[in-house]
């Protein structure tokens, strides 16, 4: 069994967006969002290189990343903090590729970065800190994101 559990693995295959936190040359932080952020096995996250010039440039120079995924609804996730190994070239990208097709991505893809999970831990908001149940929570933030589509925020 690997770091990622099954609930692990329904939350970030369920939200695909993942917040990837890399270090810049000169030290300082670098958040980029990626929709593409998906687990590959039970130790391994990937996502795609469509446009992330800077992120691939900071994990050239340092693989160390930290990744966050939350379910906006209902207000919990996960941060996974790991080692970053990018994928360029040859039959080992053309497979990342090929899998990526099969998940319905469809934009071009110049790399992909695999993810050894170092650690995991649960992100949960403070909005239970009183004792507010998942469904409260959920239907809270379900009503706030209606009423802004509706043109009511």
């Amino acid at each position: 069994m690997g770091i990622i559990t099954e609930e692990m693995r329904a939350v970030v295959n369920g939200q695909r967006l993942g917040f990837i936190a890399t270090v810049c040359a000169d030290g300082t932080p670098n958040l980029s969002p990626k929709g593409t952020t998906l687990v590959w096995d039970a130790d391994h996250l990937v996502f795609a290189d469509i446009c992330s010039p800077t992120t691939m440039k900071n994990l050239a120079h340092n693989p160390a990343l930290e990744i966050n995924v939350v379910d906006p609804i209902r207000r919990k996730g996960y941060r996974f903090k790991g080692q970053a190994r990018i994928v360029t070239q040859n039959d080992e990208l053309a497979a990342l590729i090929g899998w990526y097709r099969q998940q319905g991505v469809r934009s071009e893809i110049r790399s992909v970065v695999i993810v050894e999970v170092l650690r995991a831990a649960p992100l949960i908001s403070p909005a239970y800190d009183n004792g507010a149940t998942e469904e409260e929570v959920s239907q809270r933030w379900e009503t706030y994101y209606r009423s802004l589509r509706e043109g009511r925020g």
